[in-house]
């Protein structure tokens, strides 16, 4: 009976190890690989069951690899095309076997039970098993079939080193049992290096995640920056035409003023169209075109806010640092001390912009002090914020100054909040 039982249980075996091979590999996509592919596992289990019978459980299990599994890695680069996946999909899926054994192994020990036990125990878990392992992790795993090889070898290069070691150990050799303190550490010291690994595998990914994300936010505030300059020229245009339109009407106005001896009137009224073309003007603070065209948009909008601004710059035209880090960068700094103050102005409250931006022996130095709601908190000398999308600004100029080398602080005192930084 116990020798039926172990037969079933390595056929059971079989058929779990094969299917979920298929799937890890997605072999089973149409339905000609379906038969080709249950064709194989007919004709596999048959001829292990005829050498288990002609030469014994221990010669089946010494020959698996080469009457099994070679077979099944062949069948699926067949299907798929895919010789490394196919042999790391048979390795994973011999990895998962360890599964439904462990569970086995543990009811025994647990009921003091023997041979049989653990075989109807692998027998009742298998198909359970086989379902969870199909619905939860096949999905990822065909997707990593896909992936560069060098992604494929990290996802397989753990149940490689099983597949040889639970072979050379325990099936070829008894080194595992016998005591050897390096063979029975392998294991755990191959699970801490992995551990290892992946730590510092997420770690670099979280970066570059956080790097993209940094990026992306400084396209989109290049872009948003960009739609409010075109904006404000084709506001400027339709202000042009329409001054250039009523002008006839405006030196009619001033003509009549002079002939009636009503010189000053006429000059207040030319000073206050001059007045108005004026605001429409990009302001030239500086010699850097970029630089007034920033400065010259967010004054714009303190102005619509009634958030005064005072702006003292001094940049030349051509820079070390390139436009776009600078866009971003005055951007982020000015968008933060606006966003600071326009709460206090909606209340009714006095608010200003106190920018100073100039280059000296060719480092850029930039300090911004605004009026802002205290307390802000800080985590290790940068502000935070607990609302979602706030604080990216921040992380922007910081990003940015620390790839030139340079240097920043922030601050916040009796209301008024300081960014310095210099690079």
């Amino acid at each position: 009976m116990s020798l039926y039982i172990s037969l079933l249980n390595n056929m059971a075996v079989s058929f779990f190890g094969g299917i979920l091979s298929a799937s890890f590999c997605n072999a089973l996509s149409t339905r000609k690989r379906k038969l080709i592919f249950i064709g194989c596992m007919v004709l596999l289990p048959l001829i292990q069951s005829i050498l288990y019978f002609s030469k014994g459980a221990d010669f089946v299990r010494h020959i698996y690899p080469l009457a099994v599994h070679l077979p099944l890695v062949i069948v699926l680069w067949m299907l798929t095309g895919k010789l490394l996946w196919s042999v790391f999909s048979v390795q994973a899926a011999y990895l998962c076997c360890e599964l439904r054994r462990w569970v086995a192994l543990a009811t025994v020990a647990a009921f003091s039970g023997r041979q049989m036990m653990q075989d109807i125990t692998e027998l009742v878990v298998t198909i359970p098993a086989l379902l969870l392992l199909l619905h939860f992790v096949s999905p990822a795993v065909r997707g990593l079939s896909d992936k560069s090889l060098r992604e494929q070898w990290q996802f397989g290069i753990i149940p490689a080193l099983y597949y040889v070691f639970d072979y050379f150990t325990i099936v070829y050799t008894n080194l595992l049992l016998s005591g050897s303190y390096v063979v029975a550490e392998f294991m755990p010291f191959v699970c801490c290096v992995a551990y290892l690994a992946f730590l510092l595998y997420n770690s670099k990914k979280e970066q570059m995640q956080n790097e993209m994300k940094l990026i992306r936010n400084n396209l989109d505030l290049q872009l948003s920056q960009a739609v409010r300059e075109i904006s404000s020229l084709r506001e400027s245009q339709t202000l042009t035409r329409q001054y250039r339109h009523d002008m006839r009407h405006h030196l009619q106005y001033v003509s009549t003023c002079i002939e009636n001896g009503e010189v000053e009137q006429a000059q207040a009224y030319i000073s206050g169209i001059c007045k108005e073309i004026e605001a429409q003007k990009v302001q030239i603070y500086c010699e850097n075109e970029a630089v007034n065209l920033i400065l010259s948009s967010f004054a714009g909008r303190a102005r619509k806010k009634e958030i005064e601004i005072k702006i003292q710059c001094a940049i030349p035209a051509d820079l070390t640092v390139s436009e776009s880090d600078l866009c971003v960068l005055l951007s982020n700094a000015l968008e933060n001390a606006l966003h600071a103050c326009v709460p206090l102005a909606a209340e009714g409250r006095s608010c200003e912009i106190d920018v100073n931006f100039y280059e000296r022996n060719k480092h850029l130095f930039l300090q911004v002090v605004n009026d802002c709601k205290a307390p802000i908190k800080f985590q290790n000398g940068i502000p935070v914020s607990d609302m979602e999308g706030h604080g990216i600004g921040v992380q922007s100029i910081c990003a940015i100054v620390q790839r030139y080398g340079g240097v920043f602080s922030f601050a916040e005192k009796d209301g008024k909040f300081t960014l310095r930084l210099s690079l």
